[in-house]
């Protein structure tokens, strides 16, 4: 079983993206037979079996073995991956361009460069499980957390310059066994739910205090400080 498979053909993604299918393929990471998963999932058994040969025609899910059990034969199913990423191949036609409004201050660019990665990488990953060989990789995942907007601003500046310099460092136009790579570093707020803001003591005269921290409702308003992305 795979880590991840890259689902790249629409009717696949339209399989796997069935409600039904979509909690069979989760109870297949331990194998079983179309009997067991109708009593896992409180279904019948001739809707999942029928469910379960369209995922197997897609590739979602394969055969792992077949039992004798007298005169009948149960067939074990397992899904042939623990987890699937949608390409935006599936959605070519309508997929986002990076090359179209490229602006590093945009959340919909952000999103158009995060939607080539998953269609370049999984391309690679389909390939090279294809061949039984390995994608050369790198990647790195942190939290910052920022005290202003301003300091957001300063952090994606030097960013960039840091970027820009290695890039110009290292990059060979001429080399000729040379491999071409891609580079993307993406910053932005991590969803969740606003904190409660602290309770201001009152002062002497019955009035409240100056205004406490600001709370982080969601993504900044302020048009100067959408410094959420650097590249």
């Amino acid at each position: 079983m795979l880590d991840v498979a890259v689902i790249e053909e629409p009717a696949a993604a339209e399989a796997s993206l069935d409600p039904i299918r979509s909690r069979i393929l989760a109870a297949l990471a331990e194998p079983g037979s179309a009997a067991m998963l109708a009593g896992r999932l409180g279904l019948p058994r001739q809707k999942v079996n029928y469910h379960l040969k369209e995922l197997e025609r897609h590739g979602l899910v394969e055969l792992a073995e077949e039992r004798r059990k007298g005169n009948v034969t149960e067939r074990i199913y397992a899904a042939t991956a623990a987890s699937y990423v949608i390409s935006p191949r599936a959605l070519s036609a309508v997929s986002p361009d990076p090359a179209r409004s490229p602006d590093q201050l945009s959340a919909h660019w952000l999103l158009a460069l995060g939607s080539r990665l998953v269609q370049e990488v999984g391309a690679l990953v389909t390939g090279a499980t294809r061949a039984r060989r390995r994608v050369a990789t790198f990647a790195v995942d942190a939290e910052v957390r920022f005290a202003s907007a301003a300091d957001r601003m300063a952090f994606a500046e030097e960013l960039t310059q840091a970027v820009t310099a290695l890039v110009s460092r290292y990059h060979d136009e001429a080399a000729p066994q040379g491999r071409t790579h891609r580079l993307i570093v993406g910053l932005h707020q991590i969803p969740g739910s606003p904190p409660a803001p602290p309770a201001t003591p009152a002062t002497p005269g019955g009035t409240s205090g100056g205004p406490g921290p600001d709370p982080e409702p969601g993504p900044d308003p302020e048009p100067e400080a959408r410094q959420e992305h650097a590249r």
